[in-house]
């Protein structure tokens, strides 16, 4: 009897001890920041929602094992039925082209590219051999020269006829079409009336169609199959109406299914049924049709923020909804899963969440359907200090999807996020304007690290192969080990691009492809 008590107590402690560990809330409140500036202090506070419940599954497996008999069991799971399966978050798109096709690589924009990443960096090439890359245009009525790329400028990386391909468009106002492996063109560039702010599309269906955006006014599908690059179709910002702000395209479009998925600066998000297919002498055509366009604000935003209220960032997908936010702050998602059977239904707004404050960076999605979002701090509304500057959104509870947020704040109008988040694992890497880089817990919004760069840092994060690679603004690209996600990532190396790098790094088989506002785009093996 004194033994089985003794076995009773034990079992009874045990599952007290179980039961006083699941009611822990972790709240966590690191030291304060200084920004680049020293002019301001950055808030680097997280606070986390209660989740609603929380459940525990013990599962008891029972094995039977016999020397006469052997069943096996095979569970297929049904391919999914739906635009975007979450689960391939952190996957390349489709597996028809072999590429980094669009900017952060596929639908949720948590693709970075395939690896090896280089492990002793050299320049490769630099494209142009000549002048650099710079063309003239307006700010404020004012012409100012712009050079190179910039904001989001991802180059899109691809295999096509036994090549690899580089796309990219820049400052010069073209669409470059280069050899990855030695920078030469394949192709003439492609022209537009202006400067190309974003990074292209590649459609991910083998069709050698680019879609691109430009500061002229157009958002154009481009062939790229002939001797030169043609144009077969352009949507104007003033084309449907009505609209605010200005007439940029600052987005990279997402192609699903025969359909472009694509937001302006005149604040409208469209979606292009695209009717791609081939002709007689076997040359791509398209035929789009806009089949459903709506306005990026709503009155009550209008009412809180005004009219600055463009979409700067790329549409995100998963499952069945759309998801987009606008420089007023407006995070929503909008359910398409009619579109597919009957192309005359309209999608419908299912998920509403305002920020507070200008949300240009793309959002980014889990296999969890979870949102991420880089939130700048440039109105500083009451509601942009009880939100916070980096966002975890839980879209099944749209009555109060805060799940946590973390705060760096620091001068009004310098400070907050402009690139997009990096996922990996349970980690969150956030650049921010002021140049800290913040590596925070996935689940918890604690922040595990933080490091600081020469800012503004832009660029958004590339993760290959656990090698974290980031450009800054004093011209480095660094890469940092993250295979261990709970503890500040060492540097593996870094490399003087000579200029402040604002775009993004494509990683391809080796290949580091990036811009840099000095007029030039470099490859880096």
């Amino acid at each position: 009897m004194g033994e089985r008590s003794r076995t009773l107590r034990l079992v009874a402690l045990a599952l007290a001890t179980l039961a006083l560990a699941a009611v822990i809330v972790l709240r966590w409140a690191p030291q304060a920041d200084q920004d680049e500036s020293g002019d301001g202090e950055i808030e680097a506070t997280s606070t986390t929602s209660p989740p609603t419940s929380t459940t525990t599954t013990t599962t008891t497996t029972t094995t039977t094992t016999t020397t006469t008999t052997t069943t096996t069991t095979t569970t297929t799971v049904p391919p999914y039925q739906g635009w975007v399966d979450p689960e391939t978050s952190g996957q390349p798109w489709g597996d028809t082209v072999e590429g980094l096709l669009t900017f952060r690589g596929n639908p949720t924009r948590t693709y970075y590219g395939r690896g090896p990443v280089p492990s002793a960096p050299e320049v490769a090439w630099r494209f142009p051999d000549g002048d650099p890359l710079c063309s003239l245009s307006s700010v404020g009525g004012e012409p100012r020269q712009w050079c190179g790329t910039g904001w989001t400028g991802q180059p899109a990386v691809f295999e096509r006829d036994g090549r690899t391909w580089l796309v990219v468009g820049t400052f010069s106002r073209n669409v470059h079409f280069l050899d990855a492996d030695t920078g030469e063109r394949l192709l003439p560039d492609f022209p537009t009336g202006d400067i190309i702010k974003g990074s292209v599309t590649i459609d991910p269906d083998g069709y050698p169609l680019v879609y691109v955006g430009s500061r002229d006014n157009h958002y154009r599908v481009i062939a790229f199959d002939g001797g030169e690059p043609r144009e077969l179709w352009s949507l104007g910002a003033y084309d449907l109406g009505p609209i605010v702000w200005n007439d940029d395209w600052d987005g990279s479009g997402m192609v699903i299914d025969d359909h472009l998925f694509i937001g302006g600066e005149n604040s409208r998000f469209h979606i292009v049924k695209l009717n791609r297919g081939y002709a007689a002498d076997g040359l791509v055509v398209a035929d789009p049709r806009v089949v459903f366009h709506t306005p990026g604000w709503d009155d009550e935003l209008l009412a809180a923020v005004g009219r600055n209220l463009s979409i700067e960032n790329s549409v995100a997908v998963s499952g069945d909804t759309v998801y987009f936010a606008n420089s007023g702050g407006l995070v929503q998602g909008w359910d398409i899963s009619g579109l597919r059977d009957d192309p005359a239904t309209d999608p419908e707004r299912v998920f509403r969440f305002w920020t507070g404050d200008d949300t240009d960076a793309s959002l980014v999605i889990d296999a969890e359907g979870m949102i991420y979002a880089g939130v700048e701090y440039e109105l500083g509304t009451e509601r942009s200090h009880e939100v916070g500057q980096i966002i975890k959104l839980d879209p099944s509870r749209p009555d109060d999807p805060l799940v946590w947020s973390v705060h760096v704040r620091g001068v009004l109008d310098g400070s907050g996020v402009w690139a997009t988040p990096g996922l990996h694992r349970d980690l969150l890497i956030v650049p921010t304007h002021t140049g800290h880089v913040y590596g925070v817990d996935t689940s918890t919004g604690e922040v595990r690290w933080t490091k600081k760069l020469p800012g503004p840092t832009w660029p958004s994060p590339a993760i290959v192969d656990d090698v974290w690679i980031q450009g800054d603004c004093g011209g480095k690209l660094y890469a940092f080990d993250v295979s261990d996600t709970t503890v500040e990532p060492p540097e593996l190396w870094n490399i003087e691009l000579g200029a402040c790098i604002e775009s993004t790094p494509a990683v391809w088989d080796g290949l580091i492809a990036v811009g840099t506002k000095g007029g030039y785009i470099y490859a880096i093996r």
